[in-house]
């Protein structure tokens, strides 16, 4: 599927509901499933990898219902799953093959995951690795770097696992598993990366201690059911932000978002080059905070990105790539190496598609050169089926001389199925 976008004659202007975090959806199927009693989800992303998520559960042998905007989940605990009679195919969800690997690194049954061809291609040793020191059976192409992945549960014991990537779905799978196992398992990162299972486990009843990098757990505690509410996904609402910021006469106001800490670096970087935002109504859905925030047409000027910084952003960095095109001055992305082994590699393939309509953008070994303010033309260009890529070139599109055409626009439904309705329904203000 393909998607013509005019540029705006006027700006953008309202109000929208961000769609729930992707991160937080997965997680709690996950934790829903295997925690005893009944999980209630209310502002679950129906988006394509979360529903990965769900279909992978259900084949586990857990009871997941939809009952109109909320997701029930009756489940026995984690002792309760069962031995799936197929593969299990994750699609094109990196968040769900690692963290269920976890999950099923303490199930005394074999299975085995697949998913699509860009899963294929991403690295799963940073996983299946630490799961081996944890005793977990895991094998999988290449020596389990790759799937398919086979993996039967046993009798783990804890590690400290020093991880040497800021990686919430590395963290969270040793977690996982380190539920099932003897003793203590603790994960230690270079910097910290998003702290979504630590806060969820708490909320279902599991003792969680952290001491600055270092996350640990006490192996055989029970989860137990809970409601769960989904915040908006910050990482969607980057898009948005962004569109405002970018495009005259322009304010737009988004709901309900979630401000985690390990997870606002968007924000951050919006106000360091000059984002007329504002923050508003914070409160807490369950242990998560979330906020409404306010964007208008800014001037921007260029900055640099990098360190403890780009855990916090790592997804959102598409979308700064584009507002770096309209700030005054240079703008460098650094020590973002991790672009590279997402759904493309993000730094060639925004380099390569930016290029395409005029921005004046290199790639570096670690991230990008960008420098602005460039004016961009019309063409083709396309998001090789990464969703943030999808979404960043339909953004150039509001700004360009002429229309431009975003090839494979399907895969944007993976996180923000309502994305271009949700653009619509601002210009037409």
């Amino acid at each position: 599927m393909e998607q013509k976008i005019q540029p705006l004659k006027n700006g953008l202007r309202g109000m929208v509901t961000i769609p729930g975090d992707k991160s937080i959806s997965h997680r709690a199927v996950m934790f829903g499933s295997i925690a005893k009693g009944t999980t209630e989800i209310t502002g679950f992303l129906k988006g394509e990898d979360c529903l990965s998520t769900v279909r992978c559960m259900k084949q586990l042998g857990v009871s997941i219902v939809e009952d109109g905007d909320k997701i029930i989940i009756e489940s026995s605990g984690l002792k309760g799953l069962k031995e799936p009679d197929a593969v299990l195919d994750v699609g094109n969800s990196g968040t769900t093959i690692r963290l269920l690997a976890g999950i099923l690194a303490t199930s005394p049954f074999s299975s085995i995951l697949v998913g699509d061809d860009s899963i294929a291609k991403r690295p799963m040793g940073r996983v299946t690795g630490p799961l081996k020191m944890l005793n977990a059976t895991v094998d999988g192409r290449e020596h389990g770097q790759y799937t398919p992945l086979f993996i039967r549960g046993g009798d783990l014991r804890g590690v400290h696992y020093v991880s040497p990537i800021a990686s919430a779905q590395v963290k969270s799978s040793i977690l996982l598993a380190g539920l099932g196992a003897r003793g203590t398992t603790t994960v230690t990162e270079p910097y910290r990366s998003r702290d979504h299972t630590e806060r969820m486990l708490q909320s279902f009843g599991v003792e969680v201690n952290v001491d600055d990098r270092s996350v640990s757990i006490e192996g055989g505690q029970t989860l137990t059911g809970t409601m769960v509410k989904v915040p908006g996904d910050i990482s969607s609402a980057a898009f948005l932000l962004v569109a405002g910021a970018i495009t005259e006469d322009s304010e737009v106001v988004l709901k309900d978002v979630g401000i985690n800490p390990t997870r606002t670096g968007i924000l951050d970087v919006l106000k360091e080059m000059g984002g007329d935002l504002t923050i508003s109504d914070e409160t807490l859905f369950g242990e998560e905070p979330v906020a409404t925030l306010h964007i208008k047409t800014s001037k921007l000027v260029g900055t640099t990105i990098g360190g403890e910084l780009i855990p916090r952003l790592i997804d959102e960095i598409p979308a700064i790539a584009i507002l770096a095109t309209q700030a005054h001055g240079t703008t460098i992305i650094k020590d973002a190496e991790e672009l590279k082994v997402k759904e493309t590699n993000r730094i060639d393939t925004m380099v390569s598609q930016l290029k395409e309509l005029g921005a004046n953008i290199e790639a570096t070994p670690d991230g990008m050169r960008i420098i602005g303010p460039t004016p961009l033309h019309g063409g083709t260009v396309d998001s090789f089926g990464d969703h943030r890529i999808g979404m960043s070139m339909a953004l150039c599109g509001l700004i360009s001389a002429d229309s431009i055409t975003v090839k494979n626009t399907d895969a944007i439904a993976v996180s923000y199925p309502n994305f271009f309705e949700h653009l619509n329904l601002l210009s037409e203000k």
